[in-house]
C-alpha cells in the first residue's frame, strides 16, 4: 500500500518473483513525493551510504537492509529501467534529465509491465488479519490533513467511516510512509493501522525541515549562503554537529544544515536548547588575523564568508570592518572570533511537515524481522521505507533505504 518509492519497488520486487500484485495509493496521483523531491530532480542515492548516514532505530539493523540492496546496486537498478544518472561534486546522484518525473515514470512502466495493478485514490481504512482490507475511495479534491496530534493522545485515530468495499489478500505490504508533505497523501493513515495491529510507534516528528527563527541575521543576510557547522547543546551539553551549507533566509535558516540539525531540535523538546554557527569551520580564524594584520577585518573574514556577514559579525562585536586588523583591540577582536566560530542562533522551532522531506519515527524496527521486514506482531504483513523508525540526512539517503527496503520486503512477500 502506498505508490511512492518504496510501495513501487516492493511492488515490482514481489511481482518479479511471480506475486500477483495490486498496489493500493491513497492520493488519487502516484509518486507525488518523488516528483517533489531534490527540488523537482529526484536525488535518487549518494556516492557512498552506510548505516552511519540514518538516524532512528538500530544500526545494525539498516546496514542490514542495506547489504541486501546497496547503493551501488541500486544506481544499477535505477539505469536498468533507462534513466541514466550523472554524479555531482557533493556526491548525490540525479537523472541527467534533471527531471523527476523520468524516475518517477520509469517505475510506473516496470511495474506495469510485470502485470502490477495500481489503483489510485484508494485509501485502506481497515487492516484485518487473515488479510481483508477495507477500502476507502477518496471523493474530495483535498481529503488530507496531517494527524498530528493522534500520537500524544494515545493513539492514531483512524476513519470513523466504513469501507466502501473490501479486498482480499494473501501478504500485505505496508508502505505509506510518514507526516511530510500531507497534501501528497502522507496523512498518517499508516500509523494507526500499524496500532491496530498491534505496533507502537516512536512518536513522529518533522526530519530535514528548515529552522524558524527571529535572528537578526535573518533581515540583514537574507539571501546568502555559507559552508557552515552548527552545533547543538541540550542543557549545556553538546549532543550533535552538522556541516554543510546554510542558507539565511527570512523565516530563519534552510539548507542541508539547518534541514539535518532539524530532527535533533526536535528531539530535544522540553529541554533548553542552543544552537551556535561556526562560520569557518576547520580554519584557524585567530592565526589568520595574527598572521595577516595588515589586512582589514572584513578582508580576513571573507576568505569563508560573503562580505554581507562579514560586515554583520563586525557591527556586532562593536569592530569596524574596514580598520587594520592589528589595530583592533585585543577584546573586540576576542568578540568578534568568538562570533564568527559560536555564533548563538535564535531558532524558535521548525517549519513541520508542510516543508518536511521526510519523518523521524515510526514502527520500531525492534518489531520487525531484519531480514524481510516481517511484522513481529501480524503474520504475512511486512512495512517499509519511511513508515519505519528510519531517517536518513539530506543527501538521497532517504531514498536509498526506500529502495533497500522496498526490495527486502517485496521479495520476502512474494515467497
Amino acid at each position: 500500500m502506498g505508490a511512492g518509492a518504496a510501495g513501487l519497488t516492493a511492488a515490482i520486487r514481489a511481482a518479479e518473483a511471480g506475486a500477483q500484485v495490486k498496489l493500493l495509493n491513497a492520493h488519487p496521483r502516484v509518486g507525488l513525493k518523488i516528483l517533489m523531491s531534490g527540488g523537482t530532480r529526484c536525488n535518487v542515492t549518494h556516492r557512498q551510504v552506510s548505516e552511519r548516514d540514518y538516524a532512528g532505530g538500530s544500526r545494525a539493523v539498516i546496514a542490514r537492509v542495506l547489504r541486501a540492496f546497496p547503493a551501488d546496486e541500486a544506481r544499477s537498478w535505477i539505469e536498468s529501467l533507462g534513466v541514466p544518472l550523472k554524479l555531482e561534486e557533493t556526491g548525490k546522484y540525479f537523472p541527467q534529465s534533471d527531471d523527476a518525473h523520468t524516475v518517477l515514470t520509469a517505475l510506473v512502466n516496470r511495474a506495469e509491465a510485470l502485470g502490477v495493478e495500481i489503483i489510485p485514490g484508494t485509501r485502506v481504512i481497515r487492516l484485518q488479519p487473515g488479510w481483508r482490507l477495507g477500502l476507502q475511495r477518496i471523493r474530495d479534491s483535498n481529503p488530507f490533513s496531517a494527524q498530528v496530534a493522534g500520537y500524544r493522545e494515545g493513539s492514531w485515530p483512524l476513519p470513523s467511516s466504513e469501507p466502501d468495499t473490501w479486498l482480499a489478500a494473501r501478504r500485505v505490504i505496508l508502505a505509506t510512509g510518514g507526516l511530510s508533505f500531507p497534501r501528497t497523501g502522507s496523512d498518517g493513515a499508516g500509523y494507526g493501522l500499524a496500532l491496530a495491529l498491534g505496533h507502537t510507534l516512536v512518536p513522529p516528528i518533522p526530519a530535514l525541515t528548515p529552522l524558524a527563527g527571529r535572528d537578526r541575521l535573518s533581515r540583514a543576510t537574507q539571501g546568502l549562503t555559507v559552508d557552515t557547522e552548527l552545533t547543538l547543546r541540550v542543557d549545556g551539553k553538546v549532543t550533535e554537529r552538522v556541516r554543510g551549507s546554510l542558507l539565511i533566509a527570512h523565516f530563519g535558516f534552510s539548507g542541508p544544515a539547518a534541514l539535518d540539525l532539524s530532527r535533533w531540535w526536535l528531539r530535544a523538546e522540553g529541554s533548553r536548547r542552543e544552537v551556535t554557527a561556526n562560520f569557518a569551520p576547520g580554519a584557524e580564524v585567530e592565526f589568520a588575523w595574527l598572521t595577516d594584520g595588515r589586512s582589514s577585518p572584513r578582508r580576513i573574514l571573507t576568505q569563508w564568508m560573503p562580505e554581507r556577514l562579514a560586515d554583520v559579525l563586525c557591527e556586532e562585536a562593536g569592530v569596524d570592518p574596514g580598520a587594520q586588523a592589528s589595530q583592533v583591540p585585543r577584546e573586540k577582536r576576542a568578540a568578534l572570533i568568538k562570533l564568527v566560530t559560536a555564533r548563538p542562533l535564535d531558532i524558535t522551532g521548525t517549519l513541520g511537515y508542510e516543508k518536511a522531506e521526510c519523518t523521524a519515527g515510526g514502527v520500531p524496527l525492534s518489531e520487525v524481522n531484519p531480514s524481510t521486514l516481517e511484522s513481529r506482531k501480524a503474520p504475512d504483513l511486512y512495512l517499509c521505507g519511511e513508515i519505519l523508525d528510519v531517517d536518513g540526512r539530506l543527501g538521497g539517503f532517504n531514498f536509498q533505504w526506500s529502495w533497500s527496503s522496498g526490495t527486502v520486503a517485496g521479495r520476502a512477500a512474494a515467497k
